[in-house]
């Protein structure tokens, strides 16, 4: 790596702490939801390391190298929204379907960048419909996150205060501090045994799973896993790397190049990566480096810190497996409340499709399978087919 300025705000240090709280925020704020979509998907912890590794692997190599390549800060993630509409979209579905919808995705993820018609294809989706369908995804965790408090009310209370008092000083440290008070109010239980056990008989199990593809799957799985990593992540990625300066950014290549790690890892659980926006924007701030051409070696640091979590998925698997399912889904459903809100800001905000947006939300909300195809398909459908009767005549 090239060597940095001298004095405080120009040395290696503060590039090196970017990088390192880029990966924490990124990865502790949303574990909790891959692991509710592994659990969907009927994986053990063993499976889970496996799915765990493939990810972090996919992050880490497609954070570094483009990062060194370019001498820009390129930070990518797994789909969040991606993983919670797999956490509700996937149960009942065979192992080998799923795999095969992730395989999917990624074949249209590759495409959407080698092709360059990532912006025309988007802008051809009204931003409501989009956004309505993300809220509606989401919304089951939301309600879970505080219904838990029902089964576990000591842990799930302990996070919610620590979240509420956290968010208000620090929203950047709020979801790792209720993932860490969470911890303690198990631990301090009877749960330290399970959770303890869980970790100590920690194991990876490497292997691929083949894919088979069904028109169900294919329709209600990988169409709407391509919509929102493409919607929700891809273009708020794109913003943030052009709101930071690096507007000249190859965002086709990029695109590309995720794309075909997404296709070489999903036989191994890895579902869909993207260019990563919050996390992203942590190593591209002014403090990180005075001189932006620099604060690429963040992102660098980024990415090797990812690398060296693929070491350690077994431990990190198990331990989240072992926790109780209240407190899984209670961090995972705040850590996406601020998501949630901009979800349905964004989708009611335009008047004229304020209630195709609504009907899209609700639809996806509710669950329905119809014809074993999922909701968030039906969501877009029905959404699309109530823009198209309710939009005003002309003249």
């Amino acid at each position: 790596m090239a060597t940095t300025r001298e004095g405080p705000d120009g040395g290696l240090l503060p590039m090196v702490v970017a990088g390192f709280v880029c990966v924490l925020v990124g990865f502790t704020s949303s574990y909790a939801i891959v692991v509710q979509a592994a659990l969907a998907m009927g994986l053990d912890a063993a499976q889970l390391a496996t799915m765990t590794a493939a990810l972090a692997l996919g992050m880490g190599v497609t954070t570094l190298l483009p990062s060194l390549w370019l001498r820009i800060p390129v930070v990518t993630a797994w789909s969040t929204p991606g993983a919670a509409l797999l956490a509700v979209s996937l149960p009942g579905v065979p192992l080998a379907e799923a795999i095969g919808a992730f395989v999917a995705c990624a074949v249209l993820l590759t495409l959407a960048g080698a092709t360059g018609l990532f912006e025309r294809w988007m802008n051809r989706i009204p931003m409501s419909i989009a956004s309505a369908l993300l809220a509606g995804v989401l919304l089951r965790f939301g309600l879970d996150a505080f219904a838990g408090l029902q089964v576990q009310p000591v842990v799930v209370g302990a996070m919610l205060a620590t979240f509420l008092v956290v968010r208000r000083v620090s929203p950047r440290w709020a979801v790792p501090a209720t993932l860490l008070a969470g911890l303690v109010a198990v631990l301090a239980g009877p749960g330290l045994a399970t959770v303890a056990g869980g970790v100590a008989a920690a194991s990876v199990a490497p292997l691929a799973w083949p894919p088979s593809f069904s028109a169900a799957t294919l329709l209600g799985v990988a169409l709407p896993l391509f919509v929102v990593t493409m919607a929700s992540q891809n273009l708020p990625g794109v913003a943030v790397l052009k709101a930071s300066g690096y507007g000249g950014a190859p965002i086709s290549r990029l695109l590309t190049i995720v794309g075909v790690a997404t296709l070489l890892l999903a036989p191994f659980g890895a579902f869909a990566l993207n260019l990563a926006a919050i996390s992203a924007a942590l190593c591209m701030a002014s403090d990180v480096h005075p001189d932006p051409l620099r604060r690429w070696v963040a992102a660098a640091f980024a990415g090797t810190f990812y690398v060296a979590i693929a070491a350690f998925a077994g431990p990190l698997a198990a331990l989240f497996a072992a926790l109780p399912r209240e407190m899984v889904i209670g961090i995972a459903g705040l850590a996406l409340l601020p998501t949630i809100g901009r979800g349905l800001q964004a989708a009611v905000a335009n008047e004229h499709e304020r209630e195709p947006a609504l009907v899209t939300f609700l639809v996806t909300g509710s669950g329905v399978v119809l014809w074993g195809v999922g909701s968030a398909f039906w969501g877009v459908v029905f959404g699309v087919a109530a823009l198209i009767a309710w939009r005003p005549r002309a003249g």
